[in-house]
């Protein structure tokens, strides 16, 4: 187990390119779990790939859930090695483990009961409706393969070390490729399961990265142990992560909560529509993984450096990814608006669904550069322990702006409207984000012990 706090010395800007590196390539890794299940049900059936998009908030809902809880247990480990409470760190580590299961177990069962009622309210019919029922039975089973390794990543990725986790991404992803033409086309023994296959393989992929996960935890880095383990021990080290993890856990879930709506807005022009929104939204994701890879690593940086109180670096490390976000950002909306159509072909040749694919890639990635200062900006008040602020940002963004605007655009300007909605609700976030991050920080100079934030 890292002994010192690693990331209060050097210099910044470099110190966190270096960390989002390998967080880039295991957070690719990741995405290709989406787009390659998207791809090759895209080449199975059109109704195939509708019912996978139906799915994407629910089960991007879920994984916020678990990043949510990846980031609270980030921030109070790299503050506790910032610190010097090792002890602490072992105890912390295990108790997250502990607390994610428990969690999984509550939030799999709720899953199965609702699953009908649930896609249908979002706007899956007859068959599209069968097959998404099909499809998430298997992934609330096997929720824990996504949950608890992404717990485990979290808790390795505070020391400091983000090549690790981003090892056991790349090895999930690459079981997940190869798993997913087998099961969902069928192979030799193996029958043709179609959207069940591509259920089944994600699974069996997440499972390769809770084992690993476990044992980097367990053997290499010793951070899990049973020694001090009381109820009453587990039960403050769950508030600490909590604190931090259920609004971290509501910032991200918003988003996807209100891409549940939008889809139900979008399903109103057509199959195809869902279809192309869903496709767009996984690419976004898949370019806007180098925004999460520097957040994933801006966590434990920010937390070492805020235990230490060398309040200085938390400000240039907020600035500089603010910085280098905007900038990423308009890389992606001149991408996007240069190569929407091939990108759009690659995926299904149905024209219907290839022109609404067009018009989102020509339309969303505007808001790309708004979207990453707002990220960064949530990102930078959860690594401060002010996990309230953030969640504000998002419910603003999301219910405050997106879902009204959404509505109204699909009145006044119809599925074109819908998307420049997101955009509007990126560029006014972005905005309310920078000046909640700067007034943030300033308060917090003014503070010596860190304390946990106050509802404002």
């Amino acid at each position: 187990m890292s002994r010192t706090a690693t990331l209060t010395t050097g210099p910044v800007g470099p110190g966190l390119l270096r960390m989002a590196g390998p967080m880039l390539a295991g957070m690719i890794a990741i995405m290709a779990f989406n787009l390659v299940d998207t791809f090759f049900l895209g080449r199975f059936s059109t109704d195939a790939l509708t019912a996978i998009s139906f799915t994407f908030p629910v089960v991007m809902s879920l994984a916020s859930l678990a990043l949510g809880l990846g980031m609270g247990t980030s921030a109070v480990i790299s503050n506790a090695i910032g610190e010097g409470d090792h002890q602490g760190v072992q105890r912390l580590t295990t108790d997250a483990l502990i607390l994610s299961f428990v969690i999984v177990v509550v939030v799999a069962a709720a899953g199965m009961f609702t699953v009908r009622p649930l896609f249908a309210a979002m706007g899956a019919k007859g068959e599209i409706l069968d097959l998404v029922v099909r499809y998430m039975r298997i992934w609330y089973l096997t929720i824990g393969v996504l949950v608890i390794p992404m717990v485990g990543n979290s808790a390795i990725r505070a020391t400091g070390d983000t090549r690790t986790p981003a090892m056991i991404m790349g090895i999930a992803a690459l079981t997940n490729v190869i798993a997913d033409p087998i099961l969902i086309f069928g192979w030799g023994p193996v029958p043709r399961m179609g959207i069940e296959g591509a259920a089944i393989a994600t699974a069996l992929a997440r499972a390769t990265s809770l084992t690993a996960a476990i044992y980097v935890l367990g053997v290499r880095k010793k951070m899990l142990s049973r020694r001090g383990m009381t109820l009453s021990t587990m039960l403050a080290s769950s508030r600490r992560i909590l604190h931090v993890g259920l609004p971290a856990a509501a910032t991200r879930m918003v988003m996807p909560l209100g891409m549940g709506v939008i889809i139900r807005l979008v399903a109103q022009f057509g199959p195809a529509a869902v279809a192309a929104y869903g496709v767009g939204t996984r690419v976004g994701m898949f370019a806007f993984a180098v925004i999460m890879a520097l957040g994933a690593s801006l966590v434990p940086f920010i937390g070492q450096n805020l235990g230490a109180r060398r309040l200085d670096r938390v400000h240039d490390a907020a600035w500089f990814s603010v910085k280098f976000g905007m900038g990423y950002g308009l890389l992606t909306w001149v991408v996007f608006l240069i190569f929407a159509r091939p990108i759009a072909a690659l995926f299904n040749g149905h024209e219907g669904f290839q022109e609404a694919t067009v018009l989102f890639f020509r339309i969303a990635p505007v808001g790309a550069v708004f979207s990453a200062a707002a990220a960064m900006a949530s990102t930078v008040l959860n690594g401060m322990l002010k996990p309230l602020r953030a969640a504000s940002l998002s419910v603003l963004q999301i219910f405050v702006l997106t879902i009204p605007l959404s509505i109204l655009g699909a009145r006044v300007a119809g599925l074109a409207g819908v998307f420049w909605a997101g955009v509007v609700a990126n560029i006014v976030t972005a905005g309310v984000g920078l000046f909640v991050m700067s007034r943030a920080m300033k308060q917090e100079q003014l503070i010596a012990p860190v304390a946990l934030e106050q509802p404002l």
